[in-house]
């Protein structure tokens, strides 16, 4: 099952129309490193700290968690259709 994406030229934001495995794996790779990034070590707490918004850090565990495990189900997803794709 093919999945249509939106990715962004030089002179515009154009449409390929699928998504493919590969695209899907990098994209869920890449968000479970930056969601890992700010989970297990003070990245977020220092950003929102030098941006004086430090109030907002109490739903952090309650957010990023649920994202780090839909990026590393996107990530395991993709593998499994880069592996069954011929």
């Amino acid at each position: 099952m093919l999945t249509r994406s939106w990715f962004w030229d030089r002179r515009r934001l154009r449409y390929d129309g699928i998504m493919t495995a590969k695209k899907m794996f990098w994209i869920g790779a890449v968000g479970s490193v930056i969601a890992a990034l700010c989970c297990f070590t003070p990245l977020l707490v220092i950003l929102f700290g030098a941006l004086g918004v430090s109030a907002l850090l109490g739903w952090a565990d309650l957010v990023l968690l649920p994202v780090l495990a839909g990026f590393i189900a996107l990530t395991i997803v993709a593998a499994i259709r880069a592996r069954r794709a011929p």
